[in-house]
């Protein structure tokens, strides 16, 4: 089992930004991939960006070129920096873990708690 713990999130106008940290613990050894989604009331849960231990990351059209996301491999903790958020941002968001095959990202049943970002107009 992984264990994903998130934080940050909040409430910011928008323009600003925030930064979200997600840890793992537990049995890591099998990922090698993290990343965040977001969801909104009534609708799927999204990808947002995603990233293998390698460094290799992939984003979603909508948020590329305003969120960058990174990891810390030694601290098994992986971080979504969003920048220019937009009222539309708004939704809670999930940590993900999973396993890239080349670069294919297979997200696994590891979720973080959610945290709310709110990004007000």
């Amino acid at each position: 089992q992984v264990q994903l713990v998130e934080s940050g999130g909040g409430l910011v106008q928008a323009g600003g930004s925030l930064r979200l940290s997600c840890a793992a613990s537990g049995s890591t050894g099998g990922i090698n991939g993290m990343g965040w989604y977001r969801q909104v009331p009534g609708k799927q849960r999204e990808l947002v960006a995603i990233i293998s231990s390698g460094g290799y990351a992939k984003y979603a059209d909508s948020v590329r070129g305003r969120f960058t996301i990174s990891r810390d491999n030694v601290k098994n903790t992986v971080y979504l920096q969003m920048d220019g958020l937009k009222p539309e941002d708004t939704a809670v968001y999930y940590c993900n873990a999973g396993r890239f095959r080349s670069i294919l990202y297979q997200s696994y049943d590891y979720w973080g708690q959610g945290t709310q970002v709110t990004v007000s107009s």
